[in-house]
């Protein structure tokens, strides 16, 4: 069975997030924060080393929910820098405090954090024809179009980069590799998705 160029094959648990989460489409909000913060956290790190902190992120961030994260008082922000299961970054740590409240003024003015996410797509998945790591750009027009707007709206480690990273983590593009045996699982799912219904909007 084929699989993305840029995948470990030697780390079951990177397979296993590969194979069942990586580029499937996200519209549940809570999922698009905890990807935005995970994310936030991998700057200047490799993604395997946030995914394997994973679920110590989700009980010291109350599960991503944005709500009681944006409530987090310098109390908690001094306590998390002291939780050896997280990347104990002062930075990182007060963007997620601080984007979580970016977050829910996103939610207030569009509905859901989604319906605002995935008009950077015009809300339907970019399918791309990756085949070599080469292949793999560090960010896009749209990633930076989304990295802008993110950053005009207040919200903290966003780069074009990171956010090319979000985008292909939550589905807003399909890079898997033209080989890789996800690819055309992908097209599929995609094709039975009405994501402009599933996120409560009317066709152009």
């Amino acid at each position: 069975m084929c699989r993305c160029p840029w995948l470990d094959l030697s780390k079951p648990d990177y397979v296993a997030y590969h194979d069942t989460e990586w580029g499937v489409p996200v519209l549940d909000d809570n999922t698009l924060f905890e990807y935005l913060t995970l994310e936030a956290a991998q700057a200047g790190l490799s993604w395997y080393t946030v995914l394997k902190k994973r679920q110590h992120y989700r009980q010291a961030f109350a599960g991503f929910d944005p709500v009681q994260v944006a409530a987090f008082t310098e109390q908690d922000a001094a306590r998390l820098l002291q939780n050896p299961g997280l990347i104990r970054n002062r930075l990182k740590i007060a963007a997620a405090i601080n984007n979580a409240a970016r977050f829910l003024e996103v939610q207030q003015e569009f509905g859901s954090f989604a319906r605002y996410q995935w008009q950077f797509v015009n809300y339907q998945p970019l399918l791309n024809q990756r085949q070599t790591l080469a292949d793999y750009p560090a960010r896009t027009a749209e990633s930076d179009a989304f990295s802008a707007d993110l950053k005009r709206r207040g919200f903290k480690f966003v780069g074009s980069t990171i956010i090319y990273a979000h985008m292909q983590a939550c589905g807003m593009v399909n890079d898997h590799s033209i080989d890789c045996f996800r690819y055309p699982q992908l097209i599929q799912q995609v094709a039975s998705l009405d994501l402009r219904s599933a996120l409560g909007l009317t066709s152009p």
